[in-house]
This record gives structure tokens, sequence and C-alpha cells, in this order.
């Protein structure tokens, strides 16, 4: 098992996977392994592709539901599906037992924008001031940084991936390139707002680093000391402005830099865009996903309840569009 699943590896390069996707992905079938070892009582390096029969793959994953979330058990369903795929297409099995493995079905996630109707100008507002209590303030790359994931709707590792090249087109008509999931590509595009504020980031990162050269393939954003962003240095610096604007209690629980693209997703509905526009600039891959984000604001639904042509009859007998008035 171990070669096989070195194989489904290295057949995945060119898919370009996030290593935290690799990770996730080991440790699904990691899991599985070590559980259908002990059902099947096989020793540790024993056991071969023709051992997960779909008896030991059911019961495998009936010990793995005890323990795991139904998000956990169908991640963990998918990554074995792509593995069995795998050993199908290089002829290591006849055909893939998954199907008659049962799987949950999870309901459907419903978007968690960040609370409150003014909270990203607010939040945009106190990024730009400097922090008097801040080690090492840099107001300018917090704004740029803050800014571009509210009106982008950039995923975390969108934004970490980004390269100053990836600005692209004329003033006017600015785009930011992006490579999202699976290495699907999109362009966003972006108004000369937001790409002021990002010039004046690199303007204040130039004069930080005065002996550093920023070229097209230099990552757009950097941490204090000039090294590319991570996923912790976003996750603290999103912590830290939220919680210096009074803001911290602004976003559901288990959301923090998702809530962002969350919040893009909403305002999108909220001012009329379609399924598929929303669809186009997050770069779903599920037409539902993108419709969630309308069904969240209920907008679609108020215009066809209010379209009802008694309302008009109603609107006739009272004068006004509200409830008629009680008795003086």
């Amino acid at each position: 098992m171990p070669v096989l699943v070195d194989r489904f590896f290295a057949a995945r390069r060119s898919l370009k996977d996030s290593p935290h996707t690799t990770a996730a992905y080991r440790r699904d079938l990691a899991a599985i392994i070590a559980i259908v070892r002990d059902v099947t009582g096989t020793a540790e390096g024993g056991l071969v592709a023709e051992d997960l029969t779909v008896a030991a793959l059911r019961e495998a994953f009936g010990v793995f539901a005890g323990t795991h979330a139904k998000t956990s058990i169908v991640r963990c369903w998918s990554t074995w599906n792509q593995f069995f795929t795998f050993l199908v297409g290089d002829g290591v099995l006849p055909g893939n037992p998954m199907p008659a493995v049962p799987r949950p079905r999870p309901a459907r996630a419903a978007p968690k924008p960040l609370r409150g109707e003014d909270t990203p100008e607010t939040l945009l507002r106190s990024a730009a001031a400097p922090r008097a209590n801040a080690r090492r303030p840099w107001p300018e790359r917090d704004l740029a940084v803050l800014a571009t994931l509210l009106l982008t709707g950039l995923r975390s590792a969108e934004l970490l991936s980004l390269t100053v090249g990836s600005l692209t087109g004329l003033p006017g008509e600015r785009r930011i390139h992006v490579v999202g999931k699976g290495g699907a590509a999109r362009s966003v595009p972006i108004e000369d707002a937001l790409d002021t504020v990002i010039e004046a980031y690199l303007g204040s990162r130039r004069a930080r680093f005065p002996g550093r050269r920023v070229g097209d393939r230099s990552p757009l954003f950097v941490d204090a000391a000039g090294a590319p962003l991570r996923r912790g240095g976003l996750q603290y610096l999103v912590q830290t402005t939220m919680r210096a604007a009074g803001l911290a209690d602004r976003r559901s629980p288990g959301a923090l830099v998702h809530a962002f693209r969350h919040t893009y997703a909403t305002r999108l509905a909220d001012d009329g865009a379609t399924a598929s526009e929303i669809m186009a600039l997050l770069g779903h891959a599920s037409l539902s996903t993108s419709q969630s984000y309308i069904d969240a604001t209920a907008i679609e639904q108020r215009r066809s309840a209010a379209a009802n042509r008694t309302y008009r009859a109603l609107t006739a007998m009272t004068g006004r569009d509200g409830p008629p008035a009680g008795p003086a």
C-alpha cells in the first residue's frame, strides 16, 4: 500500500495540489488503511490492494464515522474515491468499490459573512490608521490586504499566491489574475480605489526595503520582515485588525479569513448579481454554491412575493404600500 499511495501522489503532481490538500489526502488514506489493517488483522506493511474489499471498506468507514464529523467522512470518502479511480486507471484493480460504501449527505453550509452592515467600512478605516500599540505598524499593507479580501472574494491560499504581476490591465480596466482550486484560473476586475490602495502599499514596501527588487514574480503581499506573507501571518493580521477596530465579535464561529469571501459574495447578491456572475467572480465549481448566497439574502424571494398582484389590489384599497392604519 505505501508504494501505491506514493504512486497516487506522484500522478497528482501535475494538478499542483496545495500542501494543505496533500496533507489532508494523506491523513484520509492513512486513517482508513490503519482501520482496515485492524479489521483484517493484517500486519503493518502487509496490506495489498486486493484486501480493500467492499466489506472491509464499509466496516472501516463505519469505524471512522464513530469519531469524525459528516464533513470529514465525506472528504475521506472523496479521497478514497479518487485513489481507487487512480488504481483502476493504472490497471491495479478491475473496479472502484467506493460507490458501494455509504456516505452521509451533509447539509449545505450557510454563508458566514461578517456581521453588521457597516463592518467592512469600519474595518478598513481602522486598518488605514497606524496602531499605537503595534510593534511594527504597516497600515498601508494592512489596508491593502483587507481591501483586496473584501473587494475580490479571494480564498486565503489564492491571496497568498498572488504576485505583483497578478495585477494586469490598463488604468481603469485593471484585473487580478487568480489561480484557484484545481489550477482553475480566473480574472477578478478591480476598480481604481483598490488599485490606488495597492499601489500605495507597494510604494511603502519599496521605502521599507530599499535594497530589495520588486518584480512581476515577487509575492504581492509580504510580512513585516519582507518575506512572503504566510497563512498564519494573514490570520494574525486579520485577527489583530478586527480586534483593534472593536469588531472581534462580528464574525461567525469558525470563520475568519473566509468570512471576507462570504461578505464579498453576500454583498454581490444584495446588489443584484446573478448566480452565474457570482460563480465566475468567486471561482465556484458549482452553481448551487453561488445560488446559496442569493438564497441567504432572500432578496429574490422578497421581490417575487412583492410581485403578487393581490398586493396591488390591497395598495389600491389602502392607498399605501404598508398595512392599513388602525382606528384613530
